[in-house]
């Protein structure tokens, strides 16, 4: 029934071609990731409330930027922005490790539960500003952000690994904004292009720090 909703909604098209990423998406039960009450849409391509004025992100972009991550199975990966934890499962299906930072205290303690439930040990959440990174887990292959940031978060930079990837949005508010390819080179060097036009709802910061 999920492989058949998932080739239903039309998210695997040109432009996700990576075959693990496709394997992982095919594999995570997106309905166990989203309210109840919105159960029925899980499989569609578009994003859905989860509740704090959240969504879970529309499955195209959520494999879209995966691949842009070029991950392997070796790779340890930073998510800002866990949300319901959908993207994290996705990332936990290819990478060795996954962690992933909330700031939103309930939503952290939810995707948390999910993730538990779904048997992803290899998935850390942690309740925080995901502005600074986790720099205890440093350096990343792999960096990716989910929420639109108005700029790029230097701590993340500089918690990349080299020859790494990240993929954020960056922009204002509630507007279109660019999603991001940050690579940093094997001599430190940092890169960067807008790939294409995205909408996310903003990067959350803590009291005082905005």
């Amino acid at each position: 029934m999920v492989e058949h909703d998932i080739a239903r909604s039309g998210w695997a098209r040109e432009g996700v071609k990576e075959a693990t990423v496709l394997e992982a998406m095919r594999t995570v039960l997106r309905h166990e990731f989203v309210p109840e009450s919105s159960r029925d849409e899980a499989y569609a391509d578009h994003p859905l409330p989860i509740g704090h004025g959240q969504t879970i992100s529309q499955p195209y972009i959520v494999a879209y930027m995966t691949e842009m991550l070029k991950l392997k199975p070796e790779h340890t990966v930073l998510e800002i922005g866990t949300g319901s934890g959908y993207q994290a499962a996705v990332l936990g299906e290819i990478a060795k490790k996954v962690y992933t930072i909330e700031i939103i205290e309930p939503l952290a303690a939810r995707a948390a539960e999910t993730l538990k439930k779904q048997g992803y040990e290899n998935v850390e959440v942690k309740h925080g500003d995901g502005y600074f990174g986790w720099p205890e887990h440093a350096p990343f292959d792999a960096i990716i952000v989910t929420a639109a940031a108005s700029h790029i978060p230097p701590p993340l930079v500089e918690q990349l690994k080299p020859g790494g990837c990240m993929a954020i949005p960056v922009g204002p508010p509630l507007q279109t904004q660019n999603l991001i390819l940050v690579e940093k080179l094997a001599d430190g060097a940092v890169r960067r292009r807008s790939v294409m036009p995205v909408r996310f709802v903003p990067l959350t910061r803590s009291e005082g720090t905005k």
